[in-house]
């Protein structure tokens, strides 16, 4: 059976899916299951344009689990680290090596929320973060808290 997608901008939950690293040290951006082209990364160069939204993706906070699909039939604990990054920035890789790029470290089975101030202030653009990991095929479950 196919994963879900889903297409929830308003919220107040999105569940943004499974982001699975197959390469470790090649980080996934957490948005790649639901907008797998940038079309809303605010970066666009054209934004409004092949189906992009009219609003940039904020999200008040976002739920990062340190876990990984067994087959379809729950979950199961990764083998190693998941770590939130940044791309890269003055030449820096924006992997798990670059320390300047590190948000958080994710221990197997842990959960770490990336969680702003009130209302307005110090939201979140789901397209900043990426996944990386210390094996093939770990992942990490996202979900944005919309506000």
């Amino acid at each position: 059976m196919a994963n879900s997608v889903q297409k929830d901008m308003q919220g107040p939950d999105w569940p943004l899916g499974s982001i699975v690293v197959a390469v470790p040290g090649t980080p996934v951006v957490i948005t790649s299951l639901i907008d797998p082209s940038d079309v809303n990364e605010p970066d666009t160069p054209t934004p409004g344009t092949s189906g992009a939204g009219e609003y940039t993706i904020r999200a008040q906070q976002i739920l990062f689990q340190g876990v990984k699909s067994n087959a379809g039939s729950g979950t199961v604990n990764n083998t190693g680290n998941i770590y939130i990054v940044r791309e890269g920035a003055g030449g820096g890789s924006g992997n798990r090596t670059d320390f300047g790029s590190i948000v958080a470290v994710i221990a197997p089975g842990q959960t770490f929320i990336l969680g702003s101030a009130a209302l307005n202030r110090n939201v979140y653009n789901p397209y900043r973060y990426f996944i990386d990991a210390d094996n093939a095929n770990d992942a990490c479950q996202v979900t944005l808290i919309i506000q």
